[in-house]
C-alpha cells in the first residue's frame, strides 16, 4: 500500500518538489518544511530558484547559501531553515573540501577557466544543487531536506547531472590530459596537443591554456569529485527519498505532470505522491431547501452548484495524471481567497498537506 503523504513527510530524509511554473512549487516546498518541523523534524528546505518568493513566505530578509532559522509561530517541536543556491559558493566549498591543502584550492580559485565553469557552464547549477543536498543530508544536522526544484523541464537536469560529470571524467581529453606520471601535467604530452590544437583554433590558445591550467591544478581532486557524484546519484533513487509532483487542475499543467511523471519512470524512480493545489470544493447536490430558492438562498443555490460544476470539470482534469502515477498518494488543496505569503499561511497549508487520511 503506498505511504500517505503525512508518513512521507514523517519518514523519509530528502522531499523533492517537482512540477510546472505556477502550480504553487514552491509554497508547497515551504509548507512541507514547516509540517516536518511540526511533527518534530529538523527540516531545511532548499530553493534552487532566485527569485524571493520562498524567503518571502518564511518572512526572512534574504536567503543565502548558508541555513538560516526560521522561527515559526507557536510552540513547534521541531525546527526549519532554508537557503537559497549559489552555484559559484557551493562548487568553491566542493572544491576546498576535495583539494589537498588550501595552495590547491587557491589555484583553481584564481583560475579564468574555473570562475567560468563554476558560475555559467550548463548543468554546473543542477549538479551543485545535488551536491548541495549531499552536504546537508550528510552534515548530521538535519532530519529531512526539502528541495524546491525548477519547473519539470529542468529538474530532469538533477537526474543527468552527476552523470554527466562522471562522463567529463571519463572523456579521453581529461584522462590524456589527467594520465600519472607527467608530473602534474608539466608538459602536455603529444596525444594531448593533437586533440587540442583544433580547439585552440575554435576558442583561441589562451582559452585552452587557462583550461590545460586548471587541469594541472585539479589534479588528484577527480576521485573525490567522481565519489560525490556517484553519491548523489545513488541518494536520487534512495528509498529515502520521495518525488513529490506538485501540479493543478489546468489541463497544460497536468500534461507537463504527466511527461515529468513518465521521464521519472524511465530513470527507475516512482513518484511518491501528487498534490493538486488549487482545487474548487465539491459540496455535492445543491440541497432541496435551495432548489428554486429565491433571493440570497438562490445566490447560495448557484455558488454551490458552480463550485460542484468546476470541481468535475477538474477531477476529469487530473485523471490523465491519476492513471499515470497509480496507487499514490493524492492530496487535494482547496483554491484560497489569497496567495500564501506569511508563515501563518503555511502553518495551515501544512496541516491541510499532512492531514492523516480518514482522520
Amino acid at each position: 500500500m503506498s505511504e500517505s503523504l503525512f508518513e512521507l513527510i514523517e519518514r523519509r530524509s530528502v522531499l523533492v518538489c517537482c512540477g510546472s511554473g505556477g502550480v504553487g512549487k514552491t509554497t508547497t516546498a515551504a509548507a512541507l518544511g514547516v509540517a516536518a518541523a511540526q511533527m518534530g523534524r529538523r527540516a531545511a528546505v532548499v530553493t534552487i530558484d532566485p527569485a524571493r518568493r520562498l524567503a518571502d513566505a518564511l518572512g526572512l530578509a534574504g536567503l543565502t547559501n548558508d541555513p538560516q532559522r526560521v522561527i515559526l509561530p507557536g510552540r513547534v517541536p521541531g525546527t526549519l531553515s532554508a537557503l537559497m543556491l549559489d552555484t559559484k559558493a557551493t562548487f568553491d566549498d566542493l572544491v576546498r573540501r576535495e583539494s589537498r591543502d588550501e595552495n590547491q584550492a587557491e589555484q583553481i580559485f584564481v583560475n579564468r577557466f574555473y570562475r567560468n565553469i563554476s558560475s555559467s557552464l550548463s548543468g554546473t547549477q543542477e549538479y551543485m544543487a545535488m551536491e548541495k543536498v549531499h552536504e546537508l543530508t550528510s552534515s548530521g544536522q538535519f532530519d529531512v531536506v526539502v528541495i524546491d526544484t525548477p519547473p519539470t523541464r529542468n529538474a530532469l537536469d538533477f537526474l543527468t547531472a552527476p552523470r554527466r560529470l562522471t562522463r567529463l571524467l571519463d572523456n579521453t581529453l581529461f584522462r590524456i590530459l589527467m594520465a600519472p606520471g607527467r608530473g602534474a601535467m608539466r608538459v602536455v604530452g603529444a596525444a594531448a596537443q593533437t586533440l587540442l590544437k583544433p580547439l585552440s583554433r575554435v576558442v583561441g590558445g589562451e582559452v585552452v591554456g587557462d583550461a590545460i591550467d586548471f587541469f594541472q591544478a585539479f589534479d588528484g581532486m577527480e576521485e573525490g569529485f567522481r565519489r560525490r557524484a556517484m553519491e548523489t546519484l545513488d541518494l536520487l533513487h534512495a528509498s529515502s527519498t520521495a518525488w513529490i509532483l506538485v501540479t493543478s487542475p489546468r489541463p497544460e499543467a497536468v500534461d507537463e505532470a504527466v511527461f515529468f511523471a513518465g521521464a521519472l519512470e524511465q530513470t527507475g524512480i516512482t513518484v511518491a505522491a501528487v498534490v493538486a493545489n488549487r482545487m474548487h470544493p465539491n459540496f455535492g447536490d445543491v440541497p432541496a431547501a435551495l432548489v428554486g430558492s429565491r433571493g440570497r438562498l438562490r445566490v447560495v443555490a448557484q455558488i454551490v452548484k458552480e463550485a460542484g460544476d468546476a470541481a468535475t470539470v477538474e477531477e476529469a482534469a487530473l485523471l490523465p495524471l491519476l492513471s499515470a502515477t497509480g496507487d499514490i498518494a493524492v492530496v487535494r488543496l482547496l483554491n484560497r481567497a489569497g496567495e500564501v505569503h506569511d508563515l501563518s499561511g503555511l502553518a495551515d497549508l501544512a496541516k491541510d498537506l499532512a492531514a492523516v487520511p480518514g482522520a
